[in-house]
């Protein structure tokens, strides 16, 4: 559901008709697709990757321009990039291994380098010694395999030679006309036309995942412009809440008022649950986006409790790798998310396709998914035994430990206790099945 409630400024006259003007100059939006909603939450599982020319040097993509790489050679990086070993194909296949269900890929990052044959620019992936468009392979691998697709797309860009940077001076991509200033204007129609080339060459893609928003020359007119746009070239294509200026931090929540986003993008964090407004925490499996030599990997526990709790909480987690320099997703970051596709092979019913709750997360147990006729609780450390869960409108007809062993469960007025024995909980997470006489997915999310 998009917000689209205006704010009412209560400090007085001047305030209240600073808020109208507001109000006045943004576009309508447009809302987007509820079926198409549905869908991406069902997939709750996505691959993010951020890649480009600065994994040469192994430093973050964006950030390290002018930080541990020095603006002129960061810039240049692009004549050396030669990723020899991609194969759009193979990381499709590691996608799937995973069990993740989409795909999202850095387009352009902040640096302004793009990875496909962009009329717009040189600076992209047809002028290095690799000259292949990536985003056609990896879009045309998806649909092969059966992976949704997006980019993301950054707003903000330290390259292009129209873009206000925060200290009011265009990128070093070409040199301006004699007089002729940096442009938001112009920008912005440079942006559209990526838009139109994403969109028109390689979609229909299943987001558009913005990001950069945050400087004050993006204003919110510019964004709910960008997300009416995007949703014009394609009507039923979701867009992330980064596209204006909604997002507080990186709790990546939308405040209220007229903010174009149709999901929330909480960033190295689990959300917090929300069945009202749509989620999606995105996350490294390391300790940064672009590839780190010897980066340090996320443990297996670790990764599948950030996506068990992501869903429990009734959001998507978009988990990133970071492709090595010659194509290849590293061997650590692969075996790593095989590892997790071994586990949602057995248990992803409790994953996919379901809603958060109707028991809310609760830090001394764990956290509840449900679809259909079917409760599932995720109990991982502690807890009360037997856990007393509170008393649902619903009677529980079984209930199944999948992960193997018994599980005893009584219902009364006090609420839903199980008992599970000591040596048949799982150091991940135990999941028991309680099939209700009814539908899970109307029971009233119920505080811990």
């Amino acid at each position: 559901m998009v917000r689209t409630v205006v704010l009412v400024m209560l400090c007085g006259g001047v305030c209240m008709g600073a808020a109208a003007q507001q109000a006045a100059e943004i576009p309508e939006l447009r809302p987007p697709d509820r079926a198409s909603l549905e869908r991406w939450q069902s997939l709750r599982f996505g691959m993010f990757i951020h890649w480009g020319p600065v994994s040469l040097k192994g430093t973050e993509i964006g950030w390290s321009r002018g930080k541990q790489v020095p603006v002129q050679e960061y810039d240049q990086l692009y004549k050396q990039f030669n990723p020899a070993a991609f194969n759009a194909a193979e990381w499709v296949r590691i996608a799937k291994d995973a069990g993740m269900r989409y795909m999202v890929l850095t387009s352009k990052h902040h640096d302004g380098f793009c990875l496909w044959d962009s009329s717009q620019t040189d600076y992209d992936i047809m002028n290095t010694p690799f000259g292949r468009d990536v985003i056609a392979e990896l879009s045309k691998a998806c649909k092969q395999g059966g992976i949704a697709f997006g980019t993301y797309y950054s707003i903000l860009d330290w390259y292009q030679p129209d873009y206000n940077t925060s200290d009011n001076q265009g990128g070093p991509g070409y040199a301006l006309p004699a007089g002729q200033e940096p442009s938001m204007d112009r920008y912005e129609k440079y942006v559209y036309g990526h838009m139109a080339e994403l969109l028109g060459k390689y979609g229909p893609f299943n987001v558009m995942w913005f990001d950069g928003e945050w400087e004050p020359q993006w204003s919110p007119e510019r964004g709910v412009r960008l997300y009416n746009y995007v949703r014009s070239l394609q009507p039923d294509i979701l867009v992330n809440n980064r596209v204006g200026k909604g997002r507080q931090g990186m709790k990546g929540t939308t405040q209220e008022g007229t903010y174009a986003g149709d999901f929330d993008t909480p960033e190295q964090e689990v959300g917090a649950f929300n069945r009202e407004h749509p989620w999606e925490t995105c996350m490294t499996i390391g300790t940064q986006w672009a590839w780190k030599p010897d980066d340090k990997i996320k443990p297996l526990k670790e990764c599948l409790r950030t996506l068990i709790q992501a869903a429990g909480g009734d959001g998507n987690l978009l988990f990133n790798v970071g492709p090595m320099p010659d194509g290849r997703i590293a061997p650590e970051q692969a075996e790593r998310l095989r590892e997790m596709g071994v586990w949602l092979e057995q248990y992803g019913e409790s994953i996919y396709g379901t809603r958060g709750g109707p028991f809310a997360p609760d830090a001394s147990w764990g956290v509840s998914t449900c679809k259909g006729d079917t409760i599932y609780v995720h109990l991982f450390d502690g807890g009360s035994e037997p856990l007393v869960l509170p008393p649902i409108d619903a009677k529980v007809t079984s209930a199944t430990a999948l992960t193997g062993g018994s599980v005893k469960m009584t219902q009364n007025e006090k609420g839903v206790a199980l008992h599970v024995p000591k040596a048949d909980r799982q150091e991940i997470d135990t999941i028991i099945a309680l099939k209700i006489d009814g539908n899970a997915v109307d029971i009233a999310p119920l505080n811990p």
